[in-house]
């Protein structure tokens, strides 16, 4: 079924693992708000990070085209696991631009950092160096500490963000990267800034937060140029498991119920 809307604007199409790539949603909606947008939570194969590129690109191609069946103008990787292992095989095989959530945040944290970026990431995009390559290309002389964060994930999809647990769970993942030193912290996935404020807490104001979402949403507006689309367009949802969790997590996200929610399968 064709996600074209009456007044023939073309949607973006915007997919994660599950959650999280909501943040990158909401930042788009608030940037381009005319924009229509499909969104794909690809609930049933959560966590991507924990598994292999191979696997990880094979799922990111299928929810690729899933995504094309609706017609969709542009497609944003809304997931740091799947720009690492995907992009160049997403950039290959679709005839439309795609954005990943890499190369904005790692622009964002050489324009930001005096020398020493720290990254949080799922274990499948820390061991890609994914941040490292990114950042070095933009700028040899910035230090880069990559640290996976496995268990923000779950923490983020089970609504517990901003629970003494997630508090606790931070102390521990963020004290190598504070003793390190760093004066920037990346969020390397897009899970994360679900927990933005317990994050927050922990690293202190002497540390700068960028927070991929946000520089990904730029760069979407910077590649759609003028935006064409209707006043309050209609955005539709799809999970591949789960809607009624998603429901409920989207709706608290987003601070409204959402509509448009489909069960798929990829």
């Amino acid at each position: 079924m064709a996600a074209k809307h009456s007044n023939g604007a073309r949607p973006i199409g915007v997919f994660d693992s599950g959650v999280g790539g909501l943040t990158v949603f909401r930042e788009i909606s608030r940037l381009c708000p005319r924009e229509p947008m499909v969104y794909l939570g690809d609930s049933a194969r959560v966590p991507y990070g924990t598994k292999s590129p191979e696997t990880v690109t094979r799922y990111s191609l299928e929810a690729a085209r899933h995504l094309m069946t609706r017609d969709i103008r542009m497609l944003v990787v809304a997931c740091n696991t799947a720009t690492a292992a995907a992009l160049p095989a997403l950039r290959e095989a679709l005839p439309i631009p795609v954005i990943g959530v890499v190369e904005p945040g790692a622009r964002a944290a050489v324009e930001r950092t005096s020398g020493f970026v720290g990254v949080i990431a799922t274990e499948g995009t820390v061991r890609s160096k994914a941040y490292t390559k990114a950042i070095k290309a933009l700028d040899p002389e910035v230090e880069v500490l990559e640290c996976p964060a496995p268990l923000f994930v779950p923490l983020a999809e089970e609504g517990w963000a901003n629970t003494h647990v997630a508090r606790e769970i931070a102390e521990v993942y963020l004290e190598p990267l504070i003793d390190a030193g760093i004066d920037t912290l990346v969020l390397g996935c897009t899970h994360y800034p679900i927990l933005r404020g317990t994050i927050e807490q922990v690293v202190g104001d002497q540390v700068a937060i960028v927070d991929s979402a946000e520089t990904t949403a730029r760069a979407v507006r910077e590649a759609l140029g003028t935006s064409s689309g209707m006043s309050k367009p209609p955005h539709t949802f799809l999970v591949t498991d789960a809607t009624e969790r998603f429901r409920k997590v989207a709706g608290e996200f987003l601070d409204h119920e959402i509509e448009r929610l489909e069960l798929v399968t990829l």
